[in-house]
């Protein structure tokens, strides 16, 4: 079950990134995660459907110096397989 998101609010420079693919790895999901140049943070997330519900919980969320305003989740195809990754910014 792949997912699509992008996280809006103040998300970048405090974490989210790391945390959120430390936590993505942890639940053994496989994707990857970006700083998007208008601020948000966006995440490709692959796995079984009660981890990918975990990580969009977590996302909501984020880490302790995030403030999430928005959670935009879409269906998208699998990122390759492999672990779990932070990209280049987009």
């Amino acid at each position: 079950m792949a997912k699509r998101l992008i996280i809006e609010g103040r998300v970048q420079g405090v974490g989210y990134r790391a945390t959120l693919a430390n936590e993505a790895a942890a639940l053994g999901l496989q994707g990857w995660v970006r700083n998007r140049s208008d601020g948000s943070v966006e995440a490709v997330v692959d796995g079984d459907a009660q981890a990918v519900d975990a990580i969009i919980a977590w996302a909501r969320r984020g880490p302790p110096a995030a403030v999430v305003s928005k959670v935009a989740i879409e269906d998208t195809e699998p990122p390759p397989r492999g672990t779990f990754k932070i990209t280049a910014s987009h």
